[in-house]
């Protein structure tokens, strides 16, 4: 399992967005994550939303490259009351990637954390369902694989050309 903090990669997606292009380090974590089998994705809550790292990634994905993929979504916030921006800030985002975010979102306020016995259950039993739910995802479809972005294959489709996707000659 790969695990990325995008904080190390602050200034390389900032790059990307402001020259189209993608340093190598950039490249080679986003290759990792758009080949995953599943996804576990992981925000603060920043003025009742994502926090804009987590949104300027996302934006440096090519917008149908999760298409399918099972997503784990959990939130870190200092109180409850943001509980609900994993349902209607962060699915969206995933809804609008064709992705498959299980329905159990994992949210995690300050009171969660440092507490012990009954303080922690409810906050071990959300990780846990969603874990249940990604690994069911994940169990129930095809493996994802790595795809090479220069492939004709991959983005004109198997037995299509640029001539017959153009309404032009037809494929022999």
């Amino acid at each position: 399992m790969d695990t990325f903090e995008l904080r190390d990669y602050a200034h390389a997606i900032t790059d990307n967005m402001l020259t189209g292009f993608a340093s190598a380090e950039l490249e080679s974590m986003i290759n990792t994550v758009v080949s995953a089998d599943a996804l576990i994705v992981v925000t603060p809550i920043f003025t009742t939303s994502y926090s804009g790292l987590f949104k300027s990634f996302v934006d440096v994905i090519d917008k149908d490259a999760l298409s399918g993929r099972p997503v784990l979504i959990g939130a870190t916030a200092g109180t409850p009351r943001h509980s609900l921006a994993i349902d209607y800030a962060i699915r969206p985002l995933f809804a609008y990637l064709h992705a498959a975010p299980v329905s159990t979102g994992v949210f995690a306020a300050s009171a969660d954390w440092g507490g012990t016995g009954d303080q922690v259950a409810p906050l071990h039993d959300r990780i846990e369902r969603g874990a249940v739910e990604l690994a069911d995802a994940v169990a129930g479809r095809a493996p994802a694989r790595a795809s090479d972005p220069f492939d004709p294959e991959t983005y004109l489709g198997g037995g299509n050309s640029f001539a017959k996707l153009l309404g032009g000659i037809p494929e022999e």
